[in-house]
């Protein structure tokens, strides 16, 4: 296990969750502190944290360990400090990856001028209008509306 510095171990865990999801057993623990306040050269520098991860992999019995440092601007809870850290990956599975995957963006041949922002653009109004009208998988959204394309253009308005 990778060693916390001396003043961090003196101290149990402030906050820690256990999850079991896709095939592993995930517990994280956090420890923060304001006390740095003033001696850290960060810009707005509230709290700083230390996050250790240890990962069992249900199948194998493989784990692994992790240890994140982070400094926010956020005085908060170290529970809501975990969950802020937790909930940056909802943007990249939500949102980058139906991107890559779905719509197969990183194969996409159009680079040129403002090109490429404007068919990222298009790409999340039409992820976001499917997640509003509350389709479970956007491939099953994009399958609806390309058989029923007056739907479509009722949703836009025209």
């Amino acid at each position: 296990m990778t060693s916390r510095p001396s003043g961090w171990r003196l101290f149990p865990p402030e906050h820690t969750t256990t999850d079991k999801v896709h095939g592993r057993l995930e517990t994280r623990k956090i420890w923060t502190s304001k006390d740095l306040q003033g001696y850290i050269d960060f810009p707005y520098g509230r709290t700083v944290f230390q996050i250790e991860r240890h990962t069992v992999f249900i199948k194998s019995g493989k784990c692994r360990e992790e240890m994140a440092y982070g400094v926010t601007s956020v005085e908060d809870t170290p529970e809501r400090i975990l969950g802020f850290n937790r909930g940056h990956w909802e943007i990249e599975n939500r949102l980058h990856w139906v991107r890559d995957v779905t719509f197969d963006e990183d194969r996409c041949q159009i680079r040129k001028g403002n090109g490429a922002r404007i068919m990222a653009s298009i790409r999340n109004l039409v992820i976001s209008l499917i997640r509003l009208l509350t389709f479970r998988y956007i491939p099953q959204g994009l399958r609806y509306f390309s058989t029923h394309l007056e739907d479509v253009l009722q949703l836009v308005g025209v």
